[in-house]
């Protein structure tokens, strides 16, 4: 009978962790989630679990970040781009052409300089950076033929917006257009947006490509996710639930560029075959408007030299 009552308390006693994302559900970064919130039952014998709020279920990356400081929201595997919104140093991570591939961009955010970032955190949103992840490299998903930068020029192309991407499209001269990601495929169909900047694996899954045919595959930003908990939550964490919260979501958000690099190679097989124009771009492509770039953001996070050091060696 003590052993019953003992292993009722335990049970009654365990925290759930719940956990937002902005994706759906079946995203990279969901099953990651997923994938963690099992293992960290299990390492802590059932002390916590995670439940999953993907597809914006609870609202905006900003709400979410507003819900972690408040403790109303325990985790989420968010935009580095959000992170971005609150501290600027963080836009160095996107500077274009910063690195080659995920592989790479992997590394980076594994060292000194990315993992750095991750300290301003605690101060100035009220949440812990437990680790980074990426997503697959940006491209260009247009409804226009984009064989040169110019085609770009006047163009509305849907964007996260952020001051480094928005500062990238602004030196194009395009016309950032932020919307949901859910409203993307109908505004490339009425006309209310000509492109999208994406990763392959969101042309792939909302089927992006029905609706545009000219696919610009430039690579040219890598496109990070933070894994944070709310403060909150955190200072009521033992040390050893702590350590094992990071070294899972750290193991977790970094199996994501194996992903995204085998998921890229078959995913722009199978958008070639429906009948997608493909245009290989690199850093040339886009002229002297990277150096513009670089010269905006240098000042604004000077961590960008020590990314670009860092990048060199990889």
């Amino acid at each position: 009978m003590c052993v019953v009552v003992l292993a009722f308390s335990a049970v009654a006693g365990a925290k759930e962790l719940k956990l937002g994302l902005i994706v759906p559900g079946d995203h990279a970064w969901s099953q990651a989630a997923r994938e963690m919130g099992k293992e960290l039952e299990q390492r802590t014998d059932g002390r916590y679990s995670v439940t999953l709020f993907p597809a914006g279920q609870l609202g905006s990356e900003a709400q979410m970040l507003q819900q972690m400081q408040t403790g109303a929201l325990d985790m989420s595997f968010m935009t580095v781009a959000q992170v971005v919104n609150r501290v600027p140093e963080f836009g160095a991570l996107f500077a274009p052409y910063l690195v080659k591939n995920e592989k790479q961009a992997d590394q980076l955010l594994r060292g000194p300089a990315a993992q750095g970032l991750l300290e301003k955190l605690p101060v100035k949103t009220g949440t812990v950076g437990l680790g980074y992840g990426v997503a697959g490299m940006r491209m260009m998903l247009n409804a226009f033929p984009s064989d040169n930068v110019a085609a770009l020029e006047g163009r509305k192309i849907r964007i996260t917006p952020f001051p480094p991407v928005q500062d990238f499209y602004r030196l194009l001269g395009a016309v950032s257009t932020p919307m949901p990601l859910t409203d993307v495929y109908d505004a490339l169909a009425n006309g209310q947006v000509d492109g999208v900047d994406a990763d392959l694996e969101l042309v792939w899954k909302l089927r992006l490509y029905e609706r545009a045919k000219n696919l610009l595959l430039s690579g040219h930003m890598m496109f990070p996710v933070v894994g944070l908990v709310s403060g909150r939550t955190w200072a009521g964490m033992s040390q050893e639930d702590r350590d094992v919260l990071r070294e899972l979501t750290r193991k977790h958000l970094g199996e994501l560029a194996a992903y995204y690099m085998a998921f890229g190679e078959k995913t722009r097989a199978d958008i070639e075959s429906e009948g997608v124009n493909v245009v290989e771009a690199g850093p040339a492509y886009f002229g002297d408007k990277l150096d513009q770039w670089e010269k905006i953001w240098i000042e604004k996070a000077p961590v960008l030299s020590e990314l670009r050091k860092e990048a060199e060696q990889l």
